[in-house]
């Protein structure tokens, strides 16, 4: 399902109750069916209220919000709960019944809906088997792991055959190997499904390994967006240049080179993105010899995205011929930068 977002806007009173804040401005934006689309921003940035928005949690103050080229955000209250039936939604802390089971999380949604009991004891095993949680149909919700909780919210969000689903936050309570884990099995399900799925999240390794595209949200505006791939190798908005930089940051060089390692803290005058049909090329070899110049790799690296890889250098050059050194890199589609802008 494709949505399409026509000038949102979003107004609350400010704390204080003397001014207003406006939440969303201005956001217009198409969410491809099918994929998995990000939105990321920093605490504050509006990502939340903008997702509150598009799943119809609350109405805009003006703007327009489209499923498949239908109007939603004017349907009445009984039109609203049918729709709100086909959409799933993922929380950051669970928000699991602890005097249910496993298996009865999962179920209420198709309870309320009035689905046959017959069917729901169906559609639980179903869905815990996909979510590999097939053992733990009976177990008390405190006796799980913050990933299996996670996985049966997933299963519960999933009960009434969404078209699209909405994660919000969906791994920030969770430890790195369990995100990892929660992460590729949301991609699983949405290949296997072909769901709409929209991340909500403030942390650019999310978007990296799942999204296929993503929106950069500052101050309630849309600031960027486009596919994880040309993002990670040309941003162009300081807000996304940010998120990037801090990406692995803490890596150490036995890692498993999925980031930049830097074994010089001195210089470093330019950064070069390559794209991943470059990678395997010796294009400083070749740079280095046809304008005689030397160079001096001071950082390398690359990020493993969903859809490719981008490679990246923090370099030096020397030499008499290093600006039409940078134009023939240029010319050969790797994005040259100075370091650190």
């Amino acid at each position: 399902m494709q949505i399409e977002l026509n000038n949102l806007v979003r107004i609350y009173d400010s704390a204080d109750g003397l001014s207003k804040v406006a939440a969303v401005n201005g956001i217009s934006l198409t969410i491809p069916s099918n994929q998995i689309f990000g939105i990321i921003g920093k605490s504050g940035a509006g990502k939340s209220s903008l997702v509150r928005l598009i799943s119809m949690m609350e109405k805009p103050d003006s703007g327009e919000v489209l499923y498949d080229g239908k109007r939603v955000d004017n349907l009445d209250e009984k039109e609203l709960v049918m729709r709100r039936r086909r959409i799933g939604m993922i929380f950051q802390n669970f928000n699991l019944f602890s005097s249910r089971s496993a298996g009865q999380n999962i179920a209420y949604p198709m309870e309320i809906c009035g689905v046959p009991k017959e069917e729901i004891d169906r559609r639980v095993d179903e869905l815990l088997e996909i979510v590999e949680l097939s053992d733990r149909k009976n177990a008390r919700i405190s006796t799980l792991s913050g990933g299996q909780k996670q996985r049966i919210a997933i299963a519960r969000a999933l009960a009434n055959k969404p078209d699209v689903l909405f994660c919000d936050e969906a791994t920030s309570a969770l430890d790195p190997q369990t995100t990892t884990s929660i992460l590729n099995l949301i991609r699983k399900i949405q290949s296997q499904m072909n769901l709409t799925v929209v991340m909500i999240t403030h942390q650019m390794e999310v978007v990296r390994d799942a999204c296929s595209q993503v929106a950069v949200i500052n101050e309630g505006k849309l600031v960027e967006v486009g596919s994880v791939n040309d993002i990670f190798l040309n941003p162009k908005s300081p807000v996304t240049k940010d998120f990037i930089s801090h990406i692995g940051s803490d890596r150490k060089p036995e890692s498993d080179g999925s980031d930049i390692v830097r074994w010089s803290k001195e210089g470093g005058e330019y950064e070069l993105s390559f794209p991943s049909e470059k990678q395997g090329a010796p294009v400083l070899s070749t740079v280095a010899k046809k304008f005689d110049i030397e160079f001096n790799i001071r950082a390398a690296g690359v990020q493993h995205l969903t859809e490719g890889d981008i490679g990246k250098m923090i370099v030096d050059f020397t030499g008499f011929q290093i600006s039409e050194a940078l134009e023939y890199l240029r010319s050969q589609n790797i994005i040259v930068e100075k370091a650190g802008v």
